[in-house]
This record gives structure tokens, sequence and C-alpha cells, in this order.
């Protein structure tokens, strides 16, 4: 998903922060970066070209068509228009125009011929990360109604689950959920007398900057109260020092290391110091009329009396009072509230980014617009969308009555205008005529990088970003801005992959627009198609303002058809509707257009296209990428589709439907179309014929498209977009190809398109960049399509700052045509008037692979690799790592229901339900693992699926890890854990299916494993050339010849190299190369491609017991038994004894004062009489002197000599414990103080099995510092998650100590670590 935004203008080294990082984030351009699948940048070298090329906008100019006078006036004042942008002089008029840009769509020029048209009566829904109702200019329209009307978390990740009901006492006070003791304002109406009680950590709330910012603020004051601390503890020993010298008395130096401990331990709280935020409670309750809400937020001010629930002007649902809070002066983050499910759920909505409230059309573009803001950036996953944030906000965008959607997320999808939220957006924009705006994608400027849903499904308007010379020195601060308009360089480019055109329309990438208060400022310059779409958006909201002002019914099909023929186009070349769909919107034209075509029928003209002869792939246009269509003729078949409306009137709509269609072919030389169609409701189909076998080498753009013969001023009624990319083919025996010379200036970009030859699998590419003076930055990027996956896509930035050469190495597959683009970002180099002179040379390697999979089953048997190269001499240096191990789970219990709120209620009336799945594990170790569901992960558009949701939490309750369908590794320690999912749909019998969904655990293995290297570590992987079993012949390298095979074996791993928490049947997984580069840069590199290597842990050896012999092995399970009960009675007893101990221990705490003072005593006697009844000195002798571990009577003798010294080391808790507890009561220090020295002479005291009794001992003697020493060292020992019972007392201690900020600190950790119920989903 993708964000699409970066702050200022962009330089050299800006990198977009990681929390933009995602190849599923937001919408604006991520700046120079290179990361994964994301980047939107764009080209266009030119601007408006004049009178001709406008209608070559329109329609191809090819064509005869006669067009009406109001295009012939649009193309004169769209003349004018672009000379002013091109040659303008900056004021601080333009300036300011230029930060919030509307000349370049025309909205000034409509707003200045219909004033009262500027946005009013239209309702906007913006699904993004969420708008701040407090930010500048968002309260009121123009017309002084409420500006935005509903502020909703589609995610759920604001949701505190308030199902918990008290009641106050009788001073007015409630125990809230966090456990702190509320007082409820008694002028509160609740007749119920009940309240619902929550709470929540409030970082979970803010964004990764806000809260970072806050720990900041409160770590420097936490820090100044430690440091306080820290100076008395120290001044202390100093004081002590002087008062003691050199003195050797014990309990001298016992006080003396008391004080260091104190020391020390205060600087450990400083290292550990992780502030997880404080928590607010949240109460809940029905005063009659509405749900209200309070929150209790004085943990975040810094005077404990401010930010009391008693002081809190209650909420309800915004919706219904339209008004919100702030949690405290130092954060400055709005927030608004919800309340769901009578009470039982509180919704605190607040941003999760400034995305959303950045939008220009908020405030800008249609100030009398009115909105509802739908979060679907998601807090807990740092702003990314899911599946339950965009079904949720088409919910609500269908039940406000919407006239107009704009998202600005998206990603790469598999398969273009499919999937389940696509189906949902159809029914929206059909049944309910909302027009859906959205963000082509910033990951340009290759083709094909359009991201769903904005560039790839018909529904939706998709929008790229657009650059004006007035935006580039305006908002951008350019010195000296390009001449004329252009796309940006990382807007992303079409076609899609089944030939749509992708981009639609094009509007400004950029501006300067509110933010919200936390940022701590009023306004900020992002750009990117995030900020294009909710251009285009406000823009669109003027016409439907315009339109419903004039009575013409409001229809996506009328207005986007107006939008698309009335564009000026940017560029002088057909090719460049690739770039920026149609051109730039134009609202004043948009709106004649409009008018003119008031009484025509609302339709769109669904096209589906087949090859003749193939049945499938069904596609929306027509692409020929690869060589072998590029060189001969095809035919394909066109049908036309009319639809209407969802409730068109069959008699008075469909019937009458006829349309006279003429179809003009924009290159009759390459296409043939037939001259004309009757069109009815039914629809109609025809065929074309392309050949491109005459055409040249490179990128060629053609359309067919049809015009209403009676009234061809209507423009193009539907289009056929034809995209040819025709390869140059190596010819030379070097499987090598060169660009030379090749002079740059800003924005420019080159595309080769390249059939890589057969058998290539990687490519070695070098740059040179000569001849200019200032630095230079570019993008370097290629793309290669393969059927039914995600575009394969690399890229790469480089800033030059001299003359010099970089070199690259990327994956490619053989066969198939790639697109190797170069591109100078638009605002690199301006200033300078040198071009930046360019040579590529890009040179093919492969080794190819039978089996590009290795799968290791387990047995002795290996498998057998045979290598080939086809090009040139490789050299081949296999390399296999397994990197991580996957174990399958299935879920121990399943849980549907059906979920009870309206917000998870469908248009048409279903009720989404929801499935839970639990799943569990254990880790024997601290790992990194994620969960992955092949069925489910790493799609959210192109799937059927609704939405899915992970939660990964210990027994404590304490939550680890969240996702959805993009895991993410997540560190956790040794121990039982539970992972939760959730899957979210309404067809109930989808959800039936997946009742015993198999799930897989991905854990990290410790240690990575390079197979072909030396000293191997964790899992071995044998290579060789001989039969593996007898362990020599390892293969390390050869020399392939061009032709000739070369083979090897891969085997599996010993067994002795297989961890212990690698069960039999899971699958260790990993990677295998074959290549090495032959760069001169990079002479020890790997080659960047690689293919999947899997073992299947085997079946576990035989458990064989040491010293015993085979008729011990096969002795019965009842018999083995039979000889441990044996074994444990002829310990004279000694467990009995121990068992009565600890049985009168438990009892102890279920009796009276006064009993159990005589527990007590029963107690120490039963400890004493295990004590009394073993020989200590004999115990002694044994453990002094080493045994042989070869004789069976040694291991007897060992096991029990083990077994009483574990007897006697746990009768001695039982007398210590118990008379140290009493010790003031009793006058039985003296006896404590002599177990506790028996004690020690067999254990470790400190260990976290006895340590409790250490930190009793310390406590009781007055020496805090050393006690807590102990406690956290049996804190750290665990592993496992350590028990509430040691964190009480580490507060209980520090209080005794007088650190408040410690209690404090931890006290709010109590609440990460165990919380009383789990997260809502």
């Amino acid at each position: 998903m993708h964000l699409a935004v970066f702050k200022a203008s962009w330089s050299s080294n800006q990198r977009i922060p990681h929390s933009l990082q995602s190849p599923r984030f937001f919408l604006s351009p991520p700046s120079l970066r290179s990361f994964q699948q994301k980047r939107r940048r764009g080209s266009g070298t030119g601007g408006v070209c004049g009178k001709k090329r406008l209608i070559v906008g329109n329609m191809p100019s090819s064509s005869s068509v006669t067009i009406s006078a109001i295009i012939d006036d649009a193309t004169r004042e769209t003349g004018e228009n672009d000379k002013a942008l091109r040659s303008f002089h900056l004021t601080e008029t333009t300036f300011l125009a230029s930060l919030m840009p509307k000349k370049e769509i025309g909205a000034d020029r409509f707003i200045e011929s219909h004033p009262e048209y500027d946005g009013r009566g239209t309702l906007i829904a913006i699904f993004d990360s969420g708008v701040d109702p407090a930010a500048g200019g968002l309260q009121v329209t123009s017309d002084g109604k409420p500006k935005i009307l509903d502020v909703l978390d589609c995610t759920g990740s604001g949701d505190i689950d308030t199902s918990t009901v008290v009641k106050a006492d009788p001073e007015g006070y409630i125990i809230g959920k966090s456990g702190a003791r509320l007082q409820v304002n008694r002028s509160w109406e609740n007749p119920s007398e009940e309240w619902h009680v929550g709470y929540k950590l409030v970082y979970e709330l803010f964004t990764n900057t806000l809260a970072s910012r806050i720990r900041e603020e409160r770590k420097k004051r936490w820090d100044e109260k430690n440091q306080e601390a820290i100076s008395e503890a120290l001044k202390c020993l100093n004081e002590f020092d002087k008062k003691h010298i050199k003195s050797d008395d014990l309990s001298v130096k016992n006080v003396r290391d008391d004080l260091q401990n104190k020391i020390d331990f205060l600087r450990k709280q400083a290292e550990i110091y992780d502030d997880r935020g404080p928590v607010i409670d949240v109460v809940a309750w029905y005063d009659g009329n509405v749900w209200r809400a309070a929150l209790d937020t004085h943990s975040l001010e810094d005077d404990p009396e401010n930010g009391k629930l008693v002081d809190f002007v209650p909420l309800t649902n915004f919706r219904t009072e339209r008004k919100y809070g702030i949690f405290s002066r130092l954060d400055a983050c709005s927030f608004v509230i919800n309340i769901y499910e009578g009470g039982n759920v509180v919704s605190i909505v607040t941003d999760s980014s400034p995305h959303g409230t950045h939008e220009p059309l908020l405030n800008g573009v249609a100030p009398g617009a009115q909105l509802i803001s739908c979060k679907i950036g998601d807090s807990r996953l740092g702003s990314m969308e899911t599946g339950t944030g965009l079904v949720r906000a088409l919910i609500a965008a269908v039940e406000h009555k919407c006239d107009l959607i704009n998202m600005s997320y998206g990603e790469p999808t598999l398969l273009p205008d499919y999937g389940r939220f696509i189906d949902l957006v159809n029914e929206a924009v059909d049944k309910h005529h909302i027009i859906f705006i959205s963000s082509a994608g910033n990951n340009g400027p290759a083709l094909t990088t359009v991201g769903a849903p904005g560039g790839t499904a018909t529904s939706i308007i998709g929008v790229g970003a657009y650059l004006s010379p007035a935006m580039a020195a305006g908002a951008h601060c350019v010195v000296d801005p390009p001449s004329e308009g252009l796309e940006y360089t990382w807007s992303s480019r079409g076609p899609t992959t089944d030939g749509d055109l992708g981009v639609s329309i094009s509007a400004p990438g950029g501006a300067v627009a509110p933010v919200p208060t936390w940022t701590l400022q009023r306004r900020m310059l992002m750009n990117g198609t995030s900020m294009a779409s909710p251009s285009a958006c406000g823009g669109v909201a003027l016409l439907i303002s315009g339109m419903k002002a004039e009575s013409i019914p409001v229809s996506p099909y009328s207005v986007r058809k107006a939008l698309e023929n009335t564009a000026i186009s940017v560029g002088d070349r057909l090719e460049d509707i690739l770039s920026a769909g149609r051109g730039l919107m134009q609202v004043d034209k948009a709106f004649e257009s409009i008018i003119q075509s008031r009484n025509l029928p609302n339709v769109y003209y669904k096209l589906k296209i087949n090859q003749v002869g193939k049945t499938t792939p069904i596609s929306r246009g027509i692409y020929l990428r690869e060589s072998r269509a590029c060189q001969q003729s095809s035919e394909w078949t066109v049908q036309v589709e009319v639809k209407f409306h969802e409730g068109a009137n069959n008699l008075e709509q469909l019937v009458p439907f006829e349309e006279y269609i003429q179809l003009h072919s924009s290159e009759s030389s390459i296409i043939q179309a037939p001259e004309f169609l009757l069109l009815t409701h039914n629809g109609r189909r025809f065929n074309i014929i392309i050949d491109p076998s005459k055409l040249s080498e490179g990128l060629h753009y053609h359309e067919v498209y049809g015009t209403d013969c009676k009234a061809p001023w209507r423009g193009p009624l539907f289009r056929v977009p034809i995209t040819i990319t025709k390869p140059a083919v190596l010819e030379s025996d070097r499987p090598a190809i060169s660009l030379s010379q090749v002079p740059f200036l800003p924005g420019h970009i080159v595309r080769k398109f390249i059939d890589v030859p057969l058998g290539a699998t990687w490519v070695e590419a070098t740059m040179r960049t000569s001849g200019f003076d200032t630095a230079r930055s570019f993008f370097i990027g290629a793309v290669q399509l393969c059927p039914l996956q995600r575009p394969i896509k690399w890229e790469s930035v480089v800033t030059f700052s001299s003359p010099s050469s970089q070199s690259f190495t990327f994956p490619v597959k053989g066969g198939l045509v790639i697109e190797v683009n170069v591109a100078q970002f638009w605002s690199s180099g301006v200033g300078s008037h040198e071009s930046t002179v360019v040579d590529l040379e890009i040179v093919f390697h492969g080794i190819s692979i039978k089996k590009e999979a290795v799968l290791l089953d387990g047995s002795e048997g290996p498998i057998r690799v045979v290598a080939k190269s086809l090009l040139s001499t490789e050299k081949l240096v296999p390399a296999a790592t397994l990197e991580k191990i996957r174990i399958p789970y299935r879920p121990v219990e399943s849980n549907l229901t059906t979920l009870p709120d309206n917000r998870d209620k469908l248009p048409s009336g279903k009720q989404i339900l929801a499935l839970t799945l639990t799943y569990k594990f254990k880790l024997e170790e601290p790992a990194e693992v994620k969960p992955h569901v092949p069925l489910l992960n790493d799609r959210i558009y192109d799937t059927k699926f609704e939405s899915q949701f992970y939660m990964i939490s210990d027994s404590n309750k304490r939550v680890y890890a969240t996702g959805d369908v993009y895991p993410n590794y997540v560190k956790i320690p040794k121990g039982d854990y539970i992972l939760q999912l959730y899957i979210r749909h309404d067809n109930v019998h989808f959800l039936e299916e997946m009742k015993e969904l198999v799930l897989f655990i991905q854990r990290k293995l410790e240690k990575k494993v390079n197979a072909y290297l030396k000293g191997l570590r964790t899992t071995e992987l044998f290579l060789s050339t001989r039969w593996p079993i007898t362990g020599d012949g390892i293969f390390k390298s050869s020399v392939l010849v061009p032709g000739e095979e070369e083979a090897f074996y891969v085997a599996t791993p010993s067994s002795e190299k297989f961890k212990k928490n690698s069960p039999p049947g899971s699958v260790l997984y990993g990677r295998i190369s074959y290549g090495k580069i032959s760069l001169d840069s990079k002479k020890n590199g790997q080659s960047p491609v690689s293919y999947r290597i899997l073992c299947i842990v085997p079946p576990s050896k035989t458990d064989e017991r040491k010293g015993m012999d085979s008729a011990t092995c096969a002795k019965s399970v009842p018999e083995r038994l039979q000889e441990e009960i044996t074994f444990i009675l002829d310990m004279n007893c000694f467990n009995l004894r121990i068992l009565e101990c600890n049985i009168l221990c438990s009892l102890k705490y279920g009796f009276t004062e006064y009993k159990q003072s005589s527990l007590i005593y029963l107690i120490i006697n039963a400890a004493n009489d295990v004590i009394d009844s073993i020989d200590k000195e004999e115990l002694a002798k044994y453990f002094s002197v080493k045994f042989d571990p070869e004789e069976d009577e040694a291991e007897k003798i060992k096991k029990k000599m083990e077994l009483t010294r574990d007897q006697l080391t746990e009768a001695f808790p039982g007398s210590a414990e118990e008379t140290g507890e009493g010790a003031s009561e009793l006058g039985a220090k003296v006896l404590f103080e002599e177990n506790f020295k028996e004690l020690k002479k067999w254990v470790d005291v400190k260990s976290s099995k006895y340590g409790m009794l250490s930190v009793i001992r310390e406590r009781k003697s007055g020496r805090i510092g050393t006690a807590l020493k102990i406690l956290n060292g049996m804190i750290d020992q665990q592993g496992e998650p350590a028990k509430r019972k040691l964190y009480d007392l580490k507060i209980e201690l520090a209080a005794e100590n007088g650190w408040a900020h410690v209690v404090a600190y931890e006290r709010q950790w109590l609440h990460v670590r165990f919380p009383p119920s789990l997260p809502l989903f």
C-alpha cells in the first residue's frame, strides 16, 4: 500500500520515513528510494501543443471527425492559458496561488464564472489515514455549513472493549479497567447508574512521529528525576565511604554493596528505558438519549490535577454533535469518539498520518463541499490499509449518500479489475451513482506501474500527478522551473497488464495544504498522486455542485466522459497518453460538455476484448509486448456492452437506446477497423486487425475509438487502447546492448525494450555520465511482465556528483521482453544549461537450471542439479543458504459469529460474519517469527476474500504482534503463545471451508548456512559431484562452456545439525544461487538471481538412553513406570515429607492470622524433619568427587544423590521462608539465617528458583538496592514471561526507596505485560 507523499522538494539524499516504506502504502511519491515494489514517478517532456494537439488529446489526430465549436473555443482558450503557464513571472499573488494549484485545472475560472458552484451540496468521502477536525480551515464551508459531517475509524485500530460494567460507590468513584479509582461527575445523566469501562495505551492511537516526539519529552523529564535519584544515591555512598574507610566488617560491606546496587539499579533502568506510553481510562454510559463517553488522561499531564475524568466534557458520536477533544497540550492531538454495540465498544478516532488531512480538496479546490472522513489506514500497521477498513468505508459512503469518494492508497496487483473490494466499488458506482477517484500510484516512470485500485479498476478514475511551471517555482522553490508542464517523474504509467489505459486523467500532484495540529504547524508541502487525486476530486466536486444546481442527474459515467474528452494533452506524442491519461483535467470545459450533454442517456461503454481463436484471457485493451506478438498481424474481437445504472427503466431507457457509431483508427496502416457500428442496449461486437510488423523499435500507442455520427461534438464514446512495445533483438555474438551518448535534461526519460535472450537469468549494467557541472540524480529501472504474477520490477536511484560510472545487477527471465528505463529527476540539474550525456551498457548473463526449486525430502538420497549456460562462459559457484523454518499448525479452536453492528452491514443488507481461528505454538528459545497463510497473504485488492487480521499473545495476554496480509517478523522470548486469526466475509460457506485452515509459523534460523563455504554452521548442505553418503568430493566451482551441461548433487543436511525445535515434517527454507557476477567492482559478488531450496525435516532418530541395553529399552511403559515408583519409595519417603511441607505452605494462605501462625510451626517442623533425615556429609563428599559416567552403578548413584540434594534444597525454603516471614513475630531471625547459610552451600540462592528467599532476606535487612538487583536477575533469568508477582514486588521495593518515577514507569508496563483481556480486532 502506499501513502503517496513526501515533504518539500526533492533532494539527492532524501529518503522517505520508514513508516511510509512498504509495497502497500500511500500513493504520494516516496522520493528517491530503492525499496521493494513501490515508487511512483513520472515522465513527460512537453506541455500543451496548440490547437491540433488538443484535438489529438481528445481523439487521435488521424480521424476525420469534425469537432464542434465548443472544442474549438476550448482549444483557443487552452492555448492562451498554456502560454500563461509557460511564460509567467512569479509574484506574491501567483506564488500563493501555486501553493494550492487551481488555475491548472480551470477551477479558478469555473468559480469566477459560477461563484456558488464551489462544491456546495456535494458530499465527499475521504478514504485515507483520517482527517483532523481541528486542522485549519476545516470547520465550516464557504456557505457556513459544517465542513466535516462524520469522522470514522473504519479499521478498528481505535476500538476499546468497554463491555465491563461497574457501578459507582457512595462517594461517586468507580474502578476503571486499568485499576485506577476514578471520580465520575455527578452532573452526568446516567439513569441506569451503569458505567462501561475500558482503557487504552495512548501510543496505540498516535502516529509513530507523534509518539516519538512525546517519548522524547517524557524521557527528558524521566531522566531528570532519575538523575536526581542517582545523585542522591551517590551522595549517600560517598558519605558512607568517608565514615567507613577500609573496613573489613562483612555487615559494613553489605551496606556499601547495597548503596552501590541502588546506583547500578537506577543506571540500568535508564539503559532499558522503553516508554510504552501512558494509559487512558475510558468510561461510557447511556444518558437517556444517546451514548456518551469520557476519558481520564491525567497520565499525559505534568500536573496530576489536570486531565481527570471528572473534568472531561463528555462526547457522543461525532455525527450527532460534531465535537472533538484534545488529549493534552503536550501532544496537541485531536480525537473524536464513536460508540458501538450498546456501549460495549468505544472507538477513539485519531489520524494515522498527516496524509489524509493534507488532501488539497478539503478546503482548497472546493471550499463549499462537505466531507466525511473514513480512516482506512490502520494505526496498528503504521497506516497501512486493511480489507476491514476498505469495506467499512464503502458502507459508510453509501449510508451517508456521498457523491464522491477520494482514495489515495494502493499497491501493485496480480489481477487487474478483480477482487472483493472491486466488486463492492462496482456496486457503489453502478447502483448508488458514487464517483470514485483514486491515485494511480508513484511507481513510475516505467510502463505498467499503475497500482490497484486507482490505476487498474474500470469503475475508478485513476489520476496521475502533473507539475506546472508555477508549482515548480512556487511550491517547490526551484530556481529555474521547467518551461512547460509535465508529469512528475515518479508518477505511475499505464497500461495495465490487460491493456487498459491505467491513468484516466492528470491533476496537480503537489500542494501546501493543512496538516493535523499534532504536527505543530498549520500547512505542509507534500506531493504525489495522493495530492493529484484529491485535486481532481475537488474539481469534480465543483462539477457536481453545478450539476445539482442545474438539476442535471449526477452520473459517474457522464462525468468521467466529460473529464476525459475535455482534458488538455500533456506531451506531444500519442505515447504520452500512457503517462498523463487523457491529459490535464479542465473543470470549466468539462462542465460545458456536461451542460451540452444533459439530455443524453447516462451510459458506460464496457469493452471486452479477446484475440480471435482464443477465449481467454478477456481484456480491456490490447497490449502487444512480447517479441512474437510484434512480428505478425493479429485479429481481435471487441465486444461493446452498453451499461446503464442499476434500476434503469426497461421501457423508457433500455429499449429506446440506439446509437450510430463511426469507428476511427489513429493509424489505419497499422490498425484496421470497420467504419460504422449500430449499437443497441444489448451491445455489439466488431473485429480489428493489427499489423505491428513494420513498426520501428520502441513504444507505440494507438487507438480505435467510436463517435456518435449524429453528435460528433460529444467526442469519443469509447476507446480501444492499443499499446505496442516492439523490442530490440540481440543480434551480435555477445549478449549485450548499449545506449551511447544519450543527452538528458531534467524530466527526460529514455525507454529501451529488449527481447531477453533465452537462458538469461541476470543482467550486469554499467551507466556512465559526462558533460555536466552540478550533481545529477537518475532513476534507473527495469520491468518484465509474467503471466499471473505481479510485474517483476527492479529499480535504483543514483546520484552523480561528477562524471563517473555506476554498476548494477538485477534478475531477469529469458524469453520475455524487458523495459529498461533511465530518467533524470525533473528537478535535478535545473538552473544548469548543460545536458547530461549518458552511456549505458547492458550485458545478459545466465545459468539455466532444470530444477529451479530444489526440494530435499529428508532422506539420504541426493537431488541432482544440472546447470547449463546458453549465452557465454560463466563461472558456476553454487551457494545455498537455509535461513528459516516453517512449521504447520491447525487451529485448536474456531468461532464463527455474526458481527452485530451496522458498520458491518453491507449496502445490500447482508451482515458480515467473522471467523476467529485459534492456534497454539511454543518456542523453546527466543526467536524471530512471523505467521504465513498461503491462501490469504500478500493480496489486498486482487482477492475475493474480504479481510484478515492476526494477533500473537502470550499466557499473560500480552500482545507481541499484530498484522494482516503482509506479516512481519517479530522477536519474542521463549514460551507458549496463542495466535488468533480473524477472517471476515459475508459468505458463510467461504468461512466454513476455512475452519481447518493451515497456518505456518515461520522462524528465522539463528545462523544462516552458506553451503559452499568452509566452517559451516547450524545446518550443512552437502554439494558434491559424487554420491554424498561417502562424504567426499565437495563441489566448489566450475566453468560452464556455452551449450555444455554440468551436474552436481545437493543432499539433505545431517540430522545432527537440526535443532530440537525443528519438528519432523516442518520445512527448512532458503535460497540457492549458481552464478557469479563478472563486474570488476563486484568481483566476489554472487549473481542477483536465486531460487528456492526446501528441506523437509526428517523423523527424529530413536531416543536411546545412555547406559541402557536393548532389554531395558524394550520394556513397556507400565514396567518402566513401576520401576520409577519403586525407586522413589526407596528414598526413605523423603518426597512424602516434602509433599506434606508444601501442602502446609499452601494451606497457610487460606487461614486466619491465628491459625497461620500455628501452621508456620508445622511447616518448619516438616522441613526440619527432611533436613535431619539427610546425611549431608555423605552428600557433600559425593559431589566433590567425579564419577565414571560409563559405569551403570555410578549412574544409579548419581541419580539417587541428585534427587537427595533436590529434596534437601526444597526443604530449606520451607523452613527458611517461613522463619523469614514470621521472624519479627517469632523472634526466629537467627534460625532463618542458619537455614539460609545452609542452603547457600548447595544451590545458587540468587537463581530464579531460590532468589525470592534472598530478596526477602535483603528486604528484611533494609538492603533494598541489593534486593532489587537480585529481583532483576530473577526476572532476566526466567526467559519466559515472568510472573506478575515479581513485578509487583519490584514496584513495592522501588516505592520503599522513594523512587516515584520508577514506580510510575513500572506500573505503566504492567498494562503491557499483564492486560486484563486481549484487545479487539
